[in-house]
């Protein structure tokens, strides 16, 4: 068994300084200074660093652990379906029973219409598979030119070559050549700063004329599918305004453009509904499904069609003969073990319900601490999903007015916020602070957490004063 209790924090620390290069992080600066944190131990909604040092986890990991650290019954999951059966692939037909009883969990759960599962390792390579499922069928059915794929400003759509191209952020873009030529951005839904005086009528409206004339541009017979989260994550916890999916959803039936549900945060109870396409009455012909699947206690995703794209995907094989796609992993044995697990903790300790209790709790703490904070320019969220971003002022018609990127507001107040002991994170390309615990937090960790980020505020707030950096 792997001690860490053998090496000091100190002797981790330059372990990870020396030999490891972390997903977005400075790289530079990482090999300078080492680990913010060096994580050993987790229970519930807390974690322990090596100094032994307690936090609460205000963000689930990454928005996944859904069911909170320590679980001894899915530690139990993995050890007997590894002694059972450790892996087995699916190729050429091949199949193993964790993602036959998975898949029926799945389709189970699903909006009426879904029919077939594909199981991935990420999100990210999830999403990926959606786009060559859309091709495929566009393929199949005599339309080769039906390729490109419409994301929005500020979507997270996962870092492979394509979907780091889908994921609307300039930071994912800048370096690596992207996004690929086929792909387009359509506005965000942002209401503080495209909505700003608008109602959700003017808004929706606006945001629809928006992606009406990008279609019109390109051409409805050169667009293959959108993709679209129901809640916008790593983009800023972006809520659309009433009415947005439905008469967005009318323009791509009218093109006959699919509609690519990305569950990958909201799926699995995050927005107090099994999925958040409930939530908003979205009628995708696609799911990706990740995070919340297995509560991150092992890596899994999923990409889940409707009937009308398994039965074209099915007839496709008269032309172009097997699926010619898939992962060594997919279907992992161990993976569906832990999921089937994971589903049955929601569903027993009815905890799709708690998000919806926690995060009302939550969604009040945070406006109650916030609505009159000098830095604050928006509070939102919905269920257990939330957001504070921060804004240097207001023009004189009211508008939003960014801090320079140099001053690392949010930045500062996350690791303000850390000292305290909270663990919370920096949304990119924007000073947005998120929330999404995991569901078994309780109203008392809830609390604690809003009460040291408002007090990590103020401490940043007396810093940029000082500095002459904010004037309000």
């Amino acid at each position: 068994m792997l001690e860490t209790a053998s090496h000091s924090p100190e002797s981790l620390a330059e372990m990870d300084r020396a030999h490891v290069f972390h997903p977005f992080t400075a790289l530079a600066d990482h090999e300078r200074t080492g680990p913010a944190a060096m994580i050993v131990e987790g229970g519930g909604a807390t974690l322990t660093d090596a100094h032994g040092k307690c936090y609460i986890d205000a963000l689930a990991g990454l928005w996944c652990v859904n069911i909170g650290y320590g679980r001894r019954e899915i530690g139990e999951v993995m050890r007997d379906q590894a002694e059972k059966l450790a892996y087995f692939h699916g190729f050429s037909g091949m199949a193993s029973d964790t993602p036959a009883m998975l898949s029926q969990r799945l389709i189970s759960l699903a909006p009426a219409g879904m029919s077939k599962v594909f199981y991935g390792n990420s999100g990210s390579d999830a999403n990926d598979t959606q786009v060559k499922i859309a091709w495929l069928y566009n393929n199949a059915l005599g339309r080769p030119h039906k390729k490109k794929i419409i994301a929005r400003s500020r979507g997270y759509h996962g870092v492979t070559v394509m979907t780091a191209g889908m994921t609307g952020l300039p930071g994912l873009h800048a370096g690596f050549d992207l996004p690929l030529p086929m792909i387009r951005h359509t506005t965000a839904p942002r209401r503080l700063w495209e909505g700003h005086g608008l109602t959700d009528a003017e808004f929706t409206a606006q945001l629809v004329a928006d992606l009406e004339a990008l279609i019109a541009a390109e051409g409805p017979e050169t667009i293959a599918a959108m993709i679209m989260e129901p809640i916008m994550g790593a983009g800023g916890v972006i809520i659309p305004p009433a009415g947005y999916y439905e008469a967005v959803q009318a323009v791509l039936r009218r093109h006959d453009i699919l509609l690519i549900a990305d569950e990958v945060i909201c799926g699995f109870g995050r927005l107090g509904s099994m999925f958040g396409s409930t939530v908003f009455g979205m009628q995708p012909d696609m799911m990706t499904v990740a995070k919340g699947l297995t509560s991150a206690y092992f890596p899994l995703s999923a990409c889940i069609v409707s009937d009308r794209v398994w039965t074209v995907m099915k007839n496709a094989g008269d032309h172009y003969g097997a699926f010619g796609h898939g992962y060594t992993y997919s279907g992992h044995p161990i993976g569906c073990a832990v999921a089937l697990a994971n589903l049955d903790i929601i569903a027993a300790e009815g905890l799709v319900d708690q998000a919806a209790s926690r995060g009302a709790h939550m969604q009040a703490a945070l406006r109650d601490a916030f609505a009159n904070h000098p830095l604050v320019g928006e509070v939102r969220g919905q269920a257990l999903i939330g957001a504070v971003e921060f804004i240097a002022g207001r023009d004189g018609d009211g508008r939003p007015v960014a801090f320079d990127p140099a001053c690392k507001v949010a930045l500062r107040i996350i690791t303000a916020a850390r000292n305290r002991g909270v663990i919370g994170r920096a949304l990119p390309n924007a000073d947005t602070v998120a929330f999404s615990p995991p569901f078994v937090i309780t109203e008392a960790e809830i609390d604690t957490v809003v009460s040291v980020f408002r007090e990590a505020a103020d401490e940043v707030l007396a810093e940029l004063r000082r500095d002459g950096a904010f004037a309000g």
